[in-house]
């Protein structure tokens, strides 16, 4: 194993930290918030320390890793810069234990949103906005493994060959450095367009930011303890929906939406989701509808948000947990078995019922009605992801029972770990205090937590590469 390469790309990923460290320390000193700058001087300097040295140890390696390897940073990613996140949470002056730290900084890096702290307008802004940051940099981190490492074509279980990836030639380093920086200025000016929107909607300044930060990364972390304590008129509620639009859709939509000539064929898929959206959205509409807190339930759940303006009082939970199931793009931020995966089991699951009613027809294998046709790797993979979720889904919902919580509500929030979505009152979950879970579920959520991210299969293929060499 290369680990000299994987400790050099492994130190790229903790300078950012650094820079989220400074930028506290700014705002608290600006701001007169001296509470708990030591632990954020604490984390800059770690942060600095320990990525330096990892830079430095693998600075002369070859800059080469296989796919297995890559798996492998990944994981190191979510493992060490969560423990790097999870300093300013320990240090605080609120007294939590360290893997309650640590399964708060887990939360945000992956951007689920579960959450050890109650009462959330009375933590101090500097931890606020340092929680907003982690889901940020987590959105940002995963685009990058989607793009530049997920697109290896040795096992692309992620399937982001099926839709447009922006540049899929990295055989430089130069071309790598590139796209990282390509992939940067778009989250970053999406990331503006939002803010600007929002404070222009009348949401104060301080909520703005860490709204837009939770909205592009479909995070889960808010500035309150409601919603409905930030978003209040119809136009912020719009500006909410286009924000989960931009969400579940393909990355680069927006970047490509100028593109007359290529645009629809690079993005049915995400024509396909906008056509979901609106019949999930009209097979309640005769029963339940509640103006635009229904479409922004809907979208937040399909783009594995979850935060949402629902009352508890709803009888949709487990309608909202389906949508949640189903994800957004293969190329976004949402976690789930993906809509283009479902897709593809329903498509040649009905073509094999074609076969048998008449074996003469001619079934059609194409994606979406694109010039890319289904493979059997495709469908393979499409079903041991399906496979895995629901083994996954067992095992955690296993744990979570021995911790007395209920069955139905250890379902519920399993499925929500592995889509990495906020327990909300669209759930009917709200009331769950994970400061107070056991140990061992903590650490089962922090798992199936990462797992949401990078699938099950991640974990079998670093098994069979490790255990079952030949």
């Amino acid at each position: 194993m290369n680990i000299r390469s994987i400790s050099f790309f492994l130190s790229l990923f903790c300078f950012p930290i650094s820079l989220l460290s400074f930028i506290n320390i700014l705002y608290s000193s600006y701001f007169d918030y001296f509470l708990s700058i030591e632990a954020y001087f604490t984390t800059l300097i770690l942060s600095l320390i320990f990525g330096l040295s990892l830079y430095l140890f693998g600075k002369k390696a070859k800059k080469d890793i296989n796919f297995i390897e890559q798996l492998i940073l990944i994981i190191l990613v979510y493992i060490i810069i969560g423990l790097l996140i999870s300093i300013p949470f320990y240090l605080s002056n609120l007294q939590v234990t360290f893997i309650s730290a640590f399964f708060e900084a887990i939360s945000g890096l992956t951007g689920t949103g579960f959450s050890i702290f109650k009462n959330i307008k009375y933590l101090d802004p500097t931890l606020i906005l340092w929680r907003s940051s982690t889901q940020w940099i987590g959105g940002l981190y995963f685009l990058l493994f989607l793009i530049l490492l997920f697109s290896n074509n040795t096992f692309n279980f992620k399937m982001t060959n099926l839709t447009y990836s922006g540049e899929s030639n990295f055989k430089s380093e130069e071309n790598i450095k590139n796209n990282i920086i390509k992939i940067f200025i778009f989250y970053s000016v999406l990331s503006f367009i939002l803010f600007s929107l929002l404070n222009f909607s009348g949401v104060r300044l301080f909520n703005s930011l860490n709204l837009t930060m939770t909205l592009v990364s479909g995070g889960g972390f808010l500035p309150a303890d409601n919603l409905s304590e930030i978003i209040s008129s119809n136009f912020q509620k719009i500006i909410l929906i286009f924000s989960f639009i931009l969400s579940m859709l393909n990355f680069y939509f927006l970047f490509n939406i100028f593109n007359k000539k290529n645009f629809v064929i690079y993005h049915k898929e995400d024509f396909y989701l906008l056509g979901l959206s609106l019949v999930l959205i009209l097979l309640i509409f005769f029963n339940n509808f509640d103006g635009l807190n229904t479409i922004l339930g809907v979208l937040s759940s399909i783009s594995n948000s979850g935060i949402t303006l629902i009352d508890n009082e709803n009888n949709l939970s487990l309608y909202f947990l389906f949508i949640t199931i189903i994800g957004g793009s293969l190329i976004s931020n949402t976690s789930g078995i993906k809509l283009t995966r479902l897709y593809i089991l329903l498509k040649i699951t009905s073509a094999e019922i074609i076969k048998l009613i008449s074996p003469n027809s001619i079934i059609n294998k194409t994606i979406f009605s694109s010039d890319k046709k289904i493979t059997n790797d495709n469908i393979g993979i499409s079903f041991l992801i399906f496979i895995s979720f629901f083994i996954s889904l067992f095992i955690l919902s296993s744990f979570l029972v021995l911790d007395n919580i209920g069955f139905e509500r250890s379902f519920k929030l399993s499925i929500l770990a592995l889509t990495n979505t906020v327990n909300s009152e669209m759930y009917n979950l709200q009331n769950i205090n994970f400061a107070n879970l056991l140990i061992s579920s903590k650490i089962s959520l922090i798992i199936f937590m990462i797992i949401g991210k990078i699938e099950l299969i991640s974990f079998f293929l670093i098994f069979k590469k490790i255990f079952l060499k030949d």
